[in-house]
């Protein structure tokens, strides 16, 4: 029996998702020890570390707009769009509110965490360190119009400076990012 768009929806997690899992896995075989979905002064990041006052979150790539792997829906386009507004507006307050209280921010995208989890986990431990870090620039797809022949307009816009903003227009991205068929556990 074929699930209703509802009941799929109901079954997404918040948390202890497969990238979150595998994400603290490689930081566990690393050494590293920390709190998750703590309360910081902005939100509950994935991954804390409240000493260093280092918050890290991990995005879905659908769900927060990744430049490579966001797929525009085909219906309920004003739902959809205004979704994507909301996410990238929380995702950018949360971070520059965190960052103006002493916070450093993290945040990669989930298909990130599977290719590259040791370069990820590197960006954690530079963090940690708090001497040189810099954030990553982060860019977000904020708008997509749909325009003839197959063809989106993307509006992709950084998350730390408003105003940072590109356009370009690309062939249509038709097919999501899968997270690999890998052995998630809960940590518990």
């Amino acid at each position: 029996m074929a699930l209703t768009r509802s009941e799929n929806m109901a079954r997404i997690r918040s948390r202890d998702t497969g990238p979150e899992l595998w994400f603290r896995r490689a930081l566990w075989r690393a050494g590293h020890r920390y709190r998750v979905n703590a309360t910081t002064p902005v939100g509950r990041p994935d991954v804390v570390f409240a000493r260093q006052r280092v918050a890290v979150f991990i995005d879905g790539c659908q769900w927060h707009g990744c430049p490579d792997h966001y797929v525009w829906p085909r219906t309920k386009n004003d739902f959809w769009a205004a979704k994507l507004v909301e996410n990238f507006g929380r995702d950018r307050r949360q971070t520059l509110d965190l960052e103006a209280a002493g916070w450093r921010v993290c945040r990669f995208w989930e298909h990130e965490v599977f290719e590259d989890s040791v370069r990820v986990v590197d960006e954690v431990e530079r963090a940690l360190d708090t001497t040189g870090w810099r954030p990553a620039l982060r860019y977000c797809v904020v708008q997509v119009d749909t325009l003839e022949a197959g063809l989106e307009r993307r509006h992709v816009e950084n998350l730390r400076c408003p105003g940072d903003r590109t356009v370009s227009e690309r062939p249509r991205i038709t097919r999501k990012w899968k997270i690999p068929n890998v052995e998630l556990q809960a940590q518990r």
